[in-house]
């Protein structure tokens, strides 16, 4: 079902949770993918996208259509993201290597991400990015979203998102060469 279609149906008040529930069932797995590359752990995982969908229902009458209903649920959930990881910063007061440590360790114990060794190290050296590092790479290498469409859901420039992904690039390709070096 197309977009429109779904917000024409929320617009009658009859068809309103028959529309959400088309909606849910679109973009759920999504969210939930690019939520999760974001915070690692399945649980908190599945609590955010939650999350965004319940402020999704809560704004969805009010959404201006200034873009796409994918770009603004994206913009929900990005921001969803990282007040999490900020906030989990600030209540166990961990600097930012210490959180990709954390989360790196649930990568290795998470069986459901269990990959071969180099989609395990790939995994690690993405941990290692800054918060909005990490979030332009996956945007761009996982969901291959073009740079316009990045920035609207991050209120970036697409100059500073190119740059962004030039520099999250560099820095994953000299871990996993460090990595690669270091076990051979």
């Amino acid at each position: 079902m197309e977009d429109q279609d779904i917000l024409a149906k929320f617009a009658d008040p009859a068809a309103r949770n028959v529309a959400f529930n088309q909606l849910v069932r679109k973009y759920q797995t999504k969210v939930y993918w690019h939520i999760r590359k974001m915070v690692v752990d399945h649980d908190d995982a599945d609590d955010l996208t939650q999350d965004v969908f319940v402020k999704v229902w809560k704004h969805l009458e009010n959404f201006r259509q200034d873009a796409s209903l994918y770009t603004w649920i994206y913009r929900i959930a990005t921001n969803e993201c990282l007040s999490f990881l900020a906030s989990k910063r600030r209540k166990f007061f961990l600097p930012l290597n210490d959180v990709g440590a954390e989360l790196a360790a649930k990568i290795e114990a998470d069986p459901s991400l269990a990959g071969d060794d180099i989609e395990l190290r790939l995994q690690k050296a993405i941990l290692k990015l800054p918060d909005k590092q990490r979030l332009v790479f996956n945007l761009r290498y996982y969901d291959e979203m073009p740079y316009e469409q990045m920035a609207e859901v991050t209120g970036t420039s697409v100059g500073a998102l190119k740059a962004s992904y030039h520099h999250a690039a560099k820095k994953i390709e000299q871990y996993m060469t460090q990595t690669l070096i270091t076990t051979d």
